[in-house]
């Protein structure tokens, strides 16, 4: 088993070296290029396939070994682990759950293969956090759904096939019976996209959805009608190990990188990393990564054993998205005007990172997630 784990991650590593090498992640992120041009290869390598089971289409490998893989895609770059993510948390791993068996044969194998993308249509303009409080609006028409409404900020929405799209489909905001969950063609007729610039994370494009009219099957329905929320929130655990694990590769790169600068600068006559409070910073960061790969892997540990994982994977989410942010607000102390610079790593890792505390439910919802689990509501 080992050996055969080693021979994974020699092959993503050999990847990341022959596809995302510093110069080009520089390249792709100037030229706010996504990856999906690399997602044949990863699908190549089984990367898609790893966490689902044989009786799927899937390579069964365990959760533990699959952070391992996001964690090291983010060491090399966010956006390769992010595209995974999206492929398997926010789409293979609904359908696995709650797809209908004509959804899971038609459509698993095109997303494991890398040939269906699939973005989560959660957010709206007053639906981010409470996502309860949804208004896009799906009404039956005889054997179809007209949906109505507007998404905003969603990830790859773009190059997607899919739009998981979560809908009002009875009165009472707030209550969760009222949602449901569709699996809405991207290219359907009513629909609009318009791409937001943002500060950061330029290789992940983030879209704006208009939802006119849209008409579609009922057997794009995904899950029970008013289990909408159930079907989304059902696949976080996955989601927020995925990013976690690739939010602390991010890290390690940031502290690599700081540690090598603080080593070859010298100020003073002598390189920077002998005075002690750099070489006490660069512990902390040091800490920070450490407990992010801790939860991270214990994550990932209780999902392979079957267990509950609502309150670790906020916990997670938490702790590796602030431990990015700590590692590069040092790491840019620490280079200065060198990790300022343009071409530097340092500067993207810094201004990307500031998305993950809110992306993907907010840090602060996590907390409220993790109040719930103490009982303190």
């Amino acid at each position: 088993m080992r050996e055969a784990e080693s021979l994974i991650m020699n092959s993503v590593e050999q990847f990341c070296r022959q596809r995302l090498g510093g110069d080009e992640v520089r390249r792709r992120d100037e030229a706010h290029q996504p990856p999906y041009d690399l997602v044949p290869a990863m699908a190549e390598l089984g990367l898609i396939r790893a966490p689902f089971p044989e009786s799927q289409g899937g390579l069964g490998v365990s959760w533990s070994l699959f952070c391992r893989i996001q964690e090291r895609l983010g060491y090399h770059a966010y956006f390769a682990g992010s595209i995974l993510n999206r492929f398997v948390s926010f789409g293979g791993m609904p359908i696995a759950l709650f797809g209908s068996e004509a959804q899971r044969a038609a459509l698993l194998p095109e997303i494991l293969a890398g040939r269906a993308l699939i973005a989560l249509a959660l957010s709206e303009p007053e639906a981010g956090s409470d996502a309860r409080a949804v208004r896009t609006r799906a009404r039956r028409d005889g054997a179809r759904w007209r949906l109505a409404g507007r998404k905003t900020w969603i990830s790859d929405a773009g190059g997607a096939a899919y739009l998981l799209t979560l809908s009002r489909t009875a009165e009472g905001p707030g209550r969760d019976h009222a949602l449901t969950a569709f699996l809405v063609p991207a290219r359907a007729s009513g629909i609009s996209m318009t791409e937001l610039p943002k500060v950061g994370n330029n290789c992940m494009p983030s879209w704006d959805i208009g939802l006119d009219d849209v008409l579609v099957d009922d057997a794009a329905r995904l899950g029970p009608v008013g289990q909408g929320f159930e079907v989304v929130t059902g696949t976080l655990g996955f989601s927020r190990a995925s990013m976690a694990a690739t939010v602390t590769g991010c890290a390690q790169a940031a502290l690599d990188l700081a540690i090598a600068h603080a080593q070859e600068r010298r100020q003073f006559g002598r390189p920077i990393v002998q005075f002690q409070v750099l070489r006490h910073r660069l512990v902390d960061m040091r800490i920070e990564v450490e407990k992010a790969r801790v939860l991270v892997y214990e994550l990932a540990r209780r999902i392979d054993a079957a267990e509950q994982t609502g309150e670790l994977s906020a916990i997670a989410k938490i702790v590796a998205t602030e431990a990015l942010q700590f590692v590069t607000e040092h790491g840019m102390q620490i280079l200065a005007s060198a990790g300022y610079a343009r071409e530097s790593a340092m500067q993207r890792y810094w201004r990307d990172a500031r998305l993950y505390t809110f992306g993907e439910g907010t840090n602060e919802i996590q907390r409220e997630i993790i109040a719930g689990h103490m009982g303190l509501r």
